[in-house]
């Protein structure tokens, strides 16, 4: 990345893989017994994995396929479980899609699947659109297995033999609709169960859709529904039993279920459903639960909410056809605003700090803990809430503090900058955007300075210089000169490491100049004190002395007597370098006094360590020995001196 410029950064969603295999929802499993079958028996078949009498490196992979809908999920989980003690390196899901239905790169998939490596690993690969998604992510250990489905065949994967599904047979079709309406109502009428399958073409989804809603239905017979279905005039199975579901949805219910594919990432709870809706938090857990028990959602319990991926293209539709740009755009504006007071609850609630008195408790976090799992749970999603925010352009004012408040909660999870770095980044390149969408000087330079910091801290320092460079240009332009100043003393700092010292001495000392013009005496004593390391390093001392001693003189005027005892002790240490023993000496009894007014036993000890070096120096080794044994007595036992 340090030859891209911050605009030029992809922001590509993360993927996003489960140890454990999804639970089957609903009534379970039912039928593929044939195709099951078939599918075992690939897994052992001779082919590629036995060339030249030796095992290849690579896993057997399978290829479920079929119609949205048609259930090849569910096959290709079903098959995992069968076999899933078969494979002791544990079992992966993975979509490989994101929340925009684009097909996740395999460079993207190769990092995340990274642990699956080593020992015979199973893995499902769902929603797989191109062969090259394949390539380099099929586990190198012997024996594995990879289970992937696909709206249709893969061409470039070699060895592959893709399992086609239809719909259910008529057995396992009925057995469907038994398990969810009961088996007393299919027996009451088994020719209106076998025509309402016929009339489905045995499609999973549909069946389940229709038998849900049967379920709350107890005085309409199986018949009666069949001949409703045959009278919506749609094409396929699928659009017709959710035309049929949804027509008789309140429309309260069916505006709330239109909302949902609106949630970023595709994952819902009920804080996202209250605020597309409008409605409670309490209100909206019944209806999302209403929709999973009628088939309309996926998950619940410890997993998200989701639109099934098959019934997410017919409510975007209903959406752009019932629903006004300015309903909609205020729908998102609530789930933002939603999403930033959560986001600010969680980071306070991360960093300890109090929290508003009027924030209402379905808005608190019982504690760090539980702050932490759900950022951690619901990252993907407030990272795509941010690109959409960003995207919208209609919405720059809730996307900035959208990002700001999430910047802030990640800086403050436990381990999380280093393990974020990645997020931040993108968050900040967004920032950069609406603010170069919006002319905002300022907010341009903060974005480029948190995005060189972010470059300078991953050692790509060619990036960090350039995102410096430009963020002065930016700081100038807003005339933010308190920006301008950070930017000196950062560009001094990343030519400070790369070891390019007279540079890092020309922008920290241009970094001074503009200190000095504002009054910043902390910044100045600052600035002072890193010129006069740079200038140590390259045997500049009397410079370096200089810089020194105006650092302790600037601290002194601040009340900071710490600081100035530090600065002089550094002082004494360039006059030692210089060959001034006896002017160290003099000065290392100047930071002596000033530590022992400032009440700092361990600093008082570093200074007489200093102090013990300078008469070792004037030939005084019993003077220098009272020193260090007045130093060791500030020490506690296993203590070492630190300056």
């Amino acid at each position: 990345m340090a030859g891209e410029s911050a605009g030029q950064r992809d922001a590509t969603p993360a993927v996003t893989v489960e140890r454990e295999l999804p639970p089957a929802g609903g009534v379970g499993f039912v039928g593929r017994e044939r195709e099951l079958g078939e599918l075992r028996g690939e897994i052992g078949r001779p082919g590629l994995r036995v060339a030249g009498g030796r095992e290849a490196e690579r896993g057997r992979v399978l290829l479920v396929v079929g119609r949205p809908g048609i259930g090849r999920t569910a096959v290709a989980l079903e098959l995992a479980r069968q076999v899933a003690a078969d494979y002791p390196g544990g079992s992966f899901f993975v979509r490989l899609t994101g929340e925009g239905g684009e097909p996740l790169t395999a460079d993207q998939l190769a990092e995340a699947l990274a642990p699956a490596a080593g020992r015979p690993a199973l893995l499902v690969l769902d929603d797989v659109v191109r062969g090259d998604q394949l390539a380099g992510v099929l586990p190198s250990a012997a024996g594995s297995l990879v289970v992937a489905t696909s709206g249709g065949p893969l061409s470039g994967v070699p060895d592959v033999r893709p399992c086609t599904l239809g719909g259910l047979d008529t057995p396992a079709a009925v057995e469907l609709v038994a398990r969810t309406i009961g088996g007393t109502r299919v027996t009451n009428d088994p020719r209106g169960a076998e025509t309402l399958v016929q009339e489905l073409g045995g499609h999973p989804t549909a069946l389940r859709l229709v038998a849900a809603w049967l379920a709350v239905q107890p005085r309409l017979s199986l018949s009666e529904t069949a001949a409703r279905l045959a009278a919506v005039k749609e094409p396929g199975e699928l659009v017709r039993a959710f035309r049929l579901v949804y027509g008789s949805l309140p429309a309260t219910a069916a505006r709330i279920l239109r909302l949902l594919v609106l949630a970023p990432a595709g994952r819902i709870d009920a804080q996202v459903a209250s605020a597309l809706a409008g409605c409670s938090v309490p209100a909206a857990q019944n209806t999302l639960d209403d929709f999973v028990a009628g088939a309309l959602l996926e998950g619940g319990g410890s997993r998200p909410y989701r639109v099934p991926g098959c019934l997410a293209p017919l409510l975007h539709a209903l959406v752009e056809r019932l629903d006004k740009p300015e309903d909609v755009r205020l729908a998102r504006a609530r789930m933002l605003e939603r999403t930033v007071r959560l986001l600010r609850s969680c980071g306070a609630t991360l960093a300890g700090e109090a929290l508003d008195d009027g924030l209402p408790r379905t808005l608190r976090f019982a504690s760090r803990e539980d702050a932490a799992g759900w950022l951690t749970g619901r990252l993907p999603a407030l990272m795509a809430a941010a690109r959409a925010a960003v995207a919208d352009g209609e919405l720059d004012t809730l996307a900035r503090r959208l990002v700001a408040a999430l910047v802030r909660a990640l800086v403050a999870m436990p381990g999380g900058p280093p393990s974020m770095a990645a997020e931040r980044y993108e968050l900040h390149v967004l920032v950069l955007g609406v603010a170069e969408r919006r002319g905002l000087h300022r907010e341009k330079a903060a974005a480029l300075i948190n995005l060189a910091d972010l470059d300078a801290e991953a050692g790509r320092e060619d990036a960090a210089l350039a995102k410096y460079r430009q963020a002065l240009d930016a700081a100038r332009a807003g005339d933010d000169t308190d920006a301008e100043g950070r930017i000196l003393e950062a560009l001094g700092g990343t030519y400070l490491a790369r070891q390019d010292l007279p540079r890092a001495c020309d922008w920290f000392g241009r970094a001074l100049a503009l200190r000095q013009g504002r009054g910043e005496l902390v910044h100045q004593a600052r600035l002072h004190a890193r010129i006069g390391s740079v200038l140590t390093y390259q045997g500049r001392y009397g410079p370096a002395l200089r810089e020194w001693r105006s650092s302790a003189g600037v601290y002194k005027r601040l009340g900071d007597i710490p600081s100035q005892a530090r600065a002089l002790t550094e002082a004494a240490r360039v006059q030692e370098y210089a060959g001034h023993p006896e002017d160290a000496l003099r000065t290392c009894r100047d930071a002596l006094y000033w530590a022992r007014q400032a009440g700092e036993r361990r600093l008082e000890a570093a200074v007489l360590l200093r102090l013990a070096d300078a008469l070792d120096r004037l030939g005084d080794s019993s003077g220098a020995g009272l020193q260090r044994s007045a130093a060791q007595r500030l020490f506690r036992p296993g203590e070492f001196p630190a300056f």
